[in-house]
């Protein structure tokens, strides 16, 4: 054969070579078929689950510690952001680490742990919930979603829902109020909002952790009926909304049993009846056993090597497998829910990095929810808004208001870009540093009435403080009470003889505006001696702008109450938490004392008139609100109110719908919505009423059912505040 000939039939022999080697490859499955994101986000769990090793199954069920404060012996783990947790990538497979911050308020974050990083602070829980607004939280989540996946994070630890059993509860201003359904929708769109940027939420912390006086050891005593009713089905309303990829459980026992090897709570109620596909990781020092803890539901140790007796889910888990006590079908469950809930966010397709972040438009956000959910309390004589063009004077008062807000402490806390304003306070160390986010309140009210002499006292004088407000036109004083994480409030009493300073001031001046910074209710014995208050909690980013903006009426005050407010701690279901001050606290909480009539459901069973009702805010304009009219649409009840706006301003008005069943005592709230409308604007308003809160749950059928016989509907503003009732009758059943 010729010397072309031959090359020729070489180069055919090398194409057809190289042809049936692409067709065989073409024809070959995916080495990794599980990253194909057609597939379910369980189907492709299940495939790389096949594919794993023990070893790797062991790593993905426990999590290391990666704060700053970590034992010299024990170094920060390779790879780790230093934050709250980090689970290792398993680069064999693709599977990429889990790191995960502390949040629910913004991205958790201290000089401490990263020098020089900063984020955007949300607002209080209250705030959001006040809001009476899913889009706000929606968005509030999806901002904080957004910052955690541009620093690096794919798990957020946020989504907390406890209910306010107990206004003196030091973690209530990370939470939602009182009510399961508000609670429920506003916490499910938060946690929508931050899964919607490929970031894993949690929901927090399962369950019954109502108070932080003994959490490690106190155990909630509550009928199943009772917790169904009210913390359980705040969780599972927002567990429907929100589809959080992780569900946390708590330090406390329910009904004797730690909550991370309470196998009614984990195994019968979140993953039998509630059908829940992702995974159930401990809080940080939360684990107490390998063999009953994997068995009862517990999917994840956190932070095992730092904060629990020993790493249960190592060692001790293995020995327990090898003993039969544990099946090899729950340990590869486990790895399923947690690889199941990093697919169904996205973790694997837009993996986490460090990404330029919009500050400025997240600082839009977080003013936008302080100024849709800042409660207006009170307001004689139309002493708001203020006219900031003819002001010639004010008077500041208090608070650090000079230098900036205050945010609440412990976990959640975030470090606001500026650092904290006012350094230095105690307590210094855990549960600190007090922080005050740098948006000074004085420069915004001197921004806002630019003609005005507008001047500072830090109220630590009150006679110098009562003297400026006497020679100023308006006085607005800055009240403030700080509440952390592991430590409950004692009482109900601001702190620091600022009761005191109040009253002098509004004894100097009638003119006298009370701002409120605080974690939940307060007493105000000086209410009847000022002429207006305006409750902000812990107000947030660019907290100052907004509150210019509603003192001034640039934005109207929308915000309603997410909880009621006792006028003194003897309203309460307990006069007091025992040991809140100091010494062992009690084994047990009792929570059947008011059951499932949590907050404004337990004071109308007792008849007792709060300071100010559930759902009650003022506006700067009026509203009316016409009959309740009753539909189905689709075999879901609904009801139908026209709201108009009366007024000279636009704002926006809440229309909340209460239901009591035939021969209860209280009314729930069943159904709410939210509308902006200017001026002789009206807007007739359809609103869904959740069944669950039109029955009661059996505990012997595991199931929902209406009493039968005639509910009454009623509508209005507030729990208290209601136009005339309808009547409805409805069979007995599901």
């Amino acid at each position: 054969m010729k010397g072309k000939a031959k090359t020729a039939l070489r180069c055919a022999i090398v194409m057809g070579l190289c042809t049936w080697i692409g067709v065989a490859a073409a024809q070959q499955p995916d080495a990794r078929p599980w990253n194909d994101s057609k597939l379910s986000p369980d189907a492709r769990a299940r495939l790389l689950v096949a594919q794993m090793t023990q070893d790797e199954k062991f790593q993905l069920i426990r999590s290391y510690y990666a704060g700053p404060d970590r034992p010299s012996d024990k170094p920060m783990p390779k790879g780790a952001i230093a934050s709250a947790g980090y689970v290792p990538p398993i680069e064999r497979l693709g599977i990429p680490a889990l790191e995960e911050s502390d949040a629910g308020l913004g991205v958790a974050s201290s000089d401490r742990m990263r020098p020089g990083d900063s984020a955007t602070p949300l607002p209080a829980g209250p705030v959001t919930a006040a809001s009476w607004d899913p889009q706000v939280a929606y968005r509030g989540g999806a901002m904080i979603g957004n910052e955690a996946h541009g620093k690096g994070f794919n798990v957020l630890l946020a989504g907390g829902i406890n209910l306010m059993r107990d206004p003196r509860n030091g973690r209530n201003f990370e939470y939602a109020g009182e009510d399961p359904l508000l609670a429920g929708t506003l916490v499910g769109e938060a946690i929508r909002g931050i899964q919607s940027q490929h970031v894993i939420s949690t929901i927090k912390h399962f369950a019954l952790n109502d108070q932080e006086t003994g959490r490690n050891t106190i155990s909630a005593q509550i009928g199943e009926k009772a917790m169904r009713e009210s913390d359980l089905l705040a969780f599972e309303i927002a567990i429907e909304r929100g589809k959080p990829g992780s569900v946390m459980c708590s330090y406390n026992k329910v009904n004797g049993d730690w909550a991370c090897e309470n196998d009614y709570l984990m195994n019968q109620l979140l993953k039998r009846d509630w059908a829940y596909p992702g995974f159930v990781m401990s809080d940080w020092g939360g684990a107490h056993s390998a063999a009953k803890a994997a068995n009862a539901g517990l999917d994840q140790e956190s932070a095992g090597e730092i904060f629990d007796k020993e790493v249960y889910f190592d060692a001790p888990l293995r020995q327990a497998l090898a003993r039969g006590e544990v099946k090899q079908s729950r340990v590869d469950d486990m790895v399923q829910r947690i690889l199941r809930s990093m697919f169904a966010a996205g973790v694997f397709e837009h993996p986490a990095r460090k990404a330029p972040i919009d500050s400025k438009a997240n600082l839009a956000v977080a003013r936008a929810t302080l100024e849709a959910g800042a409660v207006l309390l009170r307001n004689q004589d139309g002493l708001l808004p203020l006219d900031a063009a003819r002001l010639e004077s004010v008077a500041v008062i208090g608070a650090h208001a000079d230098k900036g807000v205050l945010a609440g402490g412990g976990s959640s806390l975030v470090t606001a870009m500026g650092g904290n304003a006012v350094p230095g306070l105690a307590p210094k160390t855990w549960p600190g540093p007090v922080m005050y986010h740098p948006y000074p309140p004085l420069k915004a009210i001197r921004t806002m009435a630019p003609k005005a002499n507008v001047q500072y006292a830090d109220g630590d004088d009150v006679a110098a403080a009562a003297a400026l407000a006497a020679k100023s036109q308006v006085a607005v004083v800055f009240v403030q009470k700080w509440s952390t994480e592991s430590v409950d409030a004692p009482d109900l009493a601001l702190p620091d003889g600022q009761d005191a300073l109040v009253a002098a001031v509004a004894a100097a001046n009638p003119h006298t505006i009370v701002v409120l910074e605080n974690g939940g209710p307060v007493a105000m014995p000086w209410l009847d001696q000022v002429g207006a208050v305006l409750e902000v909690w812990y107000p947030g980013g660019d907290a100052a702008s907004a509150i210019a903006n509603l003192l001034s009426g640039k934005v109207n005050p929308s915000g309603r109450l997410p909880m009621s407010w006792a006028r003194d701690a003897s309203q309460l279901p307990r006069a007091e938490i025992p040991a809140a001050t100091g010494g062992t606290p009690p084994d047990t909480v009792d929570y059947a004392i008011e059951g499932a009539d949590v907050g404004y459901r337990w004071f109308q069973s007792r008849g007792i008139k709060p300071l100010f009702p559930f759902g009650y805010g003022l506006s700067y304009t009026t509203f009316h609100h016409g009959p309740l009219r009753l539909a189905t649409h689709d075999g879901q009840l609904q009801v139908a109110v026209d709201v108009a706006n009366a007024g000279k301003r636009a704002g926006a008005e809440v229309a909340q719908v209460y239901v009591r069943p035939p021969a209860a005592k209280v009314r729930r709230l069943a159904g709410f919505a939210k509308v902006f409308l200017q001026p002789g604007e009206h807007r007739e308003l359809t609103i869904p009423l959740e069944k669950r809160l039109l029955s009661d749950f059996d505990t012997n059928g595991h199931r929902w059912l209406l009493r039968g016989g005639q509910y009454e509907l009623s509508e209005g503003p507030s729990s208290e505040d209601l136009g005339a009732p309808v009547s409805l009758a409805l069979p007995a059943g599901p």
